[in-house]
């Protein structure tokens, strides 16, 4: 066993879920909406203040429980691409990336305030997209408005990403050595 309690997911995501209950985790899924406006410009900061920031809201709701929370973004060219505002911003990104090298950030945190616990870690990966015509970007498009630079990896129907170079957990958003790593340190931590 990771860890001795349940953890609490502080995420809507679906593959986060099928992450963690691939891993064996205990946990019980809890969505809570937070900002996530912030004025850092380097990425591996953006991502780990914005997980940070979702665990420690979802912590002072359940501060008996280890709450988990991560946040992903796309880095290329010096921009953050990170979940489009429409169909036409997805097209515009998918587009940028058509062809390209990209770099994945996905930072995990974990809060237990029961017991004093407060940490995030941060991971890249780098990724290649396969080069797309109009047609099949426009249809790419309309599918992953939900995803930091609007595609998904784990969709065996998204043929995007032809190459990875580092963890593929962690261009799906949860990289799983640094969640095991967090349970096992707040695991051993006592207040």
């Amino acid at each position: 066993m990771i860890c001795s309690k349940k953890i609490i997911l502080a995420s809507g995501s679906r593959r986060r879920v099928e992450l963690l209950k691939t891993a064996g985790i205990d946990f019980v899924q809890k969505i809570l909406s937070v900002s996530e406006k912030t004025n850092f410009k380097r990425p591996s900061k953006i991502v780990k203040t914005l997980a940070l920031r979702k665990a420690l809201r979802a912590a002072s709701k359940y501060p008996a429980f280890p709450v988990l929370a991560a946040d992903t973004i796309v880095y290329f060219r010096g921009a953050i691409l990170g979940k489009p505002s429409s169909v036409k911003d997805a097209e515009k990104m998918l587009r940028l990336q058509s062809g390209n090298w990209m770099s994945v950030y996905s930072a995990v945190a974990l809060v237990w305030k029961e017991r004093n616990f407060r940490k995030v870690y941060c991971d890249v990966a780098r990724c290649r997209a396969v080069q797309l015509g109009r047609k099949e970007i426009k249809k790419l498009a309309c599918k992953h408005n939900d995803k930091a630079g609007a595609y998904a990896v784990q969709d065996r129907n998204d043929p995007f990403i032809e190459k990875i170079r580092g963890r593929y957990d962690t261009v799906v958003g949860l990289p799983m050595n640094l969640v095991k790593k967090l349970l096992k340190e707040a695991d051993r931590c006592t207040a």
